[in-house]
């Protein structure tokens, strides 16, 4: 093949993702692909594959890191089986007030450090992702965290959600993510937690009569792409892809923070579920009753002088 023709051949980033397409990250995802391939003209073209169309939740850190795909947008306990289980800091219980904490510490030197970690393992951090917080749901009221004791609930198969559950009494229980409707109308789980736009857009709120605004856990998204892959590209390219990350960022937050109301004011509109906004005074219930939680998970997630100093970087 001539040379010529060699160097016009598009260079592809496939950017594989568990989410659907209508949700933040998938949005997102396609904003990322239409702006590279406007600002390369072409140069750079990006297949996304949403839903698990590619690689499911287990396998697709093992395909990033042999080259099998080139960019992921995984939650941060996916890293733990890589070994950096210090990302598993963004799931405790009540360690960011709001949004503005997350962000504080995540856009951080602290966020930063984290993201370096990973590039041992042939991974490449790029940015943060929102997805909002995380809310309870079950088919009975739950105020107060007594309300939770023995219910059965739905987590993902984190060890720090695990051990929030226990914390207030329930059962937790891992599942797959397709499989959370089924087993909340059969009554295989009683409840499950996540963000409000998984409840909505995964209908689960229909068979779920109760929703409590806990926001107990930030839901986010870590963008990485494979390191050999990314050290290899041209210089301006990479240039490039640096800038339509940040600004793919700037759209994912603000597609998140519209999505998350929109989901809240669709559940409440649908009759099908009662939401509930705990009191200060509940909230600060609910913050007490999850605290050991962050001891007895601090040893996992880089000791209690990293959950300190994420404490001290996210406060004002």
């Amino acid at each position: 093949m001539p040379m010529a023709a060699l160097a016009q051949a598009p260079i592809i980033i496939k950017f594989s993702h568990v989410a659907a397409i209508d949700t933040p990250k998938g949005q997102a995802a396609e904003y990322f692909k239409k702006i590279v391939e406007e600002r390369t003209k072409g140069q750079v073209k990006v297949e996304v594959f949403a839903n698990s169309t590619l690689f499911k939740d287990k396998e697709e850190l093992e395909a990033l890191q042999i080259g099998a795909v080139q960019m992921l947008a995984p939650v941060p306990g996916k890293f733990g089986p890589l070994g950096v289980k210090e990302f598993e800091v963004f799931d405790l219980p009540y360690i960011f007030k709001d949004i503005d904490a997350v962000h504080r510490f995540a856009r951080g030197p602290g966020g930063a450090g984290l993201l370096k970690r990973l590039e041992s393992r042939g991974v490449t951090g790029l940015a943060y992702w929102d997805n909002g917080f995380r809310v309870m749901s079950a088919n009975k009221p739950i105020h107060v965290p007594s309300d939770m004791k023995g219910l059965k609930m739905r987590i993902n198969s984190s060890k720090v959600n695990a051990s929030i559950m226990k914390s207030v009494g329930a059962q937790p229980q891992s599942l797959a993510f397709s499989e959370v409707y089924q087993a909340l109308q059969t009554g295989v789980v009683d409840g499950t937690e996540g963000p409000l736009s998984n409840l909505y857009t995964q209908k689960q709120y229909e068979v779920q009569k109760h929703v409590t605004l806990s926001y107990h856990t930030i839901s986010n998204y870590v963008v990485v792409t494979n390191k050999k892959f990314w050290d290899g590209l041209p210089a301006p390219v990479r240039s490039t892809l640096e800038t339509a990350i940040k600004d793919a960022t700037v759209f994912n937050d603000s597609v998140a923070e519209k999505d998350e109301a929109a989901s809240l004011a669709a559940i409440k509109a649908s009759g099908k579920s009662t939401v509930y906004a705990p009191s200060a005074a509940e909230r600060d219930a609910w913050a007490k009753a999850m605290a050991p939680v962050h001891a007895e998970m601090a040893d996992r997630v880089g000791g209690k002088t990293f959950i300190d100093t994420v404490r001290a970087a996210s406060a004002n």
